[in-house]
Parts: C-alpha cells; structure tokens; sequence
C-alpha cells in the first residue's frame, strides 16, 4: 500500500493536496497575519526531509500588515527560482521565541524525482536505512532545468 498516492514531495502543511492558488496562498497568509505571526519565504534544490535549512529569499517580514506584500516577494521568488521548491513559513513570537507556526510549499519544479532508499547491513544483522534526494545526483543549481 502507498502512503504518499500522489508521488509528490509532503512537507509541512497541504502536502497531500492540490498546489493552493495565488488566491488560497493570500487567504493562508491573511490567517497568519491576523493571528501576529511573521512570514518568510524559503527556497532550495535538495528538498530531504531533514534538509530544514533551506535558503532564504529576502528578509523575514515582522512588520507586514498585508498580504498583498508578502506575495509580491513570493512572486519575485518564483521568478528567481523557477524550477526550485519555495516554501512559505508563518512565525510565532508570542512565547518569546521564533517557532514555525506554519509551513507550507507554494512552488515546486515540474518533475519531481523522488528519493531512494539506501539499506546498508552493519554488524551482525543490523540494517541501516537512509534516503537519498535522486535530484542530488547532478551539482547544485543544474538539478532542475524547465
């Protein structure tokens, strides 16, 4: 049985779900907005799951009071980075520390190549699992060609 149907990389919030129009990304931003979270926008090539440090684009934006703004920088970045994964995050600073609130893709590349699973036997009979970006077999920034 396949836990992922749709074959496409699942990482934060609406993984499992068709890509959110520019119209359902500005309503999700008003929503952290309203709730005084911060937003930033993210990019990367290597999407592994426990890749969590992805580039950012810009500067986390504290003082928006706008959706309007945040998809303006978003644009830009789909412009920059066409082919890459961007990713939206919502912060919440109301604990006094700056924790992921929400995240969510908002771009992806037109074909996505998936992982392999790596098994490698170690002493005894112990096996070791681990996963392998298959993007990550050309250099960065020649992984994704529109």
């Amino acid at each position: 049985m396949m836990s992922n149907p749709t074959g496409r990389l699942t990482q934060g919030q609406f993984s499992f779900l068709p890509d959110l129009t520019d119209d359902e990304i500005t309503l999700q931003l008003a929503y952290g907005l309203k709730k005084g979270y911060a937003w930033s926008i993210e990019y990367t090539d290597d999407p592994h799951p426990r890749n969590t440090y992805w580039d950012m684009y810009g500067h986390p934006m504290f003082d928006l009071e706008d959706p309007a703004g945040a998809m303006l920088e978003l644009k830009a970045c789909r412009k920059t980075f066409p082919s890459h994964y961007i990713r939206l995050l919502a912060f919440d600073s109301t604990r006094g520390v700056e924790t992921v609130a929400m995240s969510f893709i908002v771009n992806r590349p037109a074909r996505e190549p998936g992982f392999q699973l790596e098994r490698q036997e170690i002493d005894g009979r112990s096996v070791r699992y681990s996963t392998r970006s298959y993007a990550t077999n050309l250099p960065e920034g020649e992984r994704y060609k529109d």
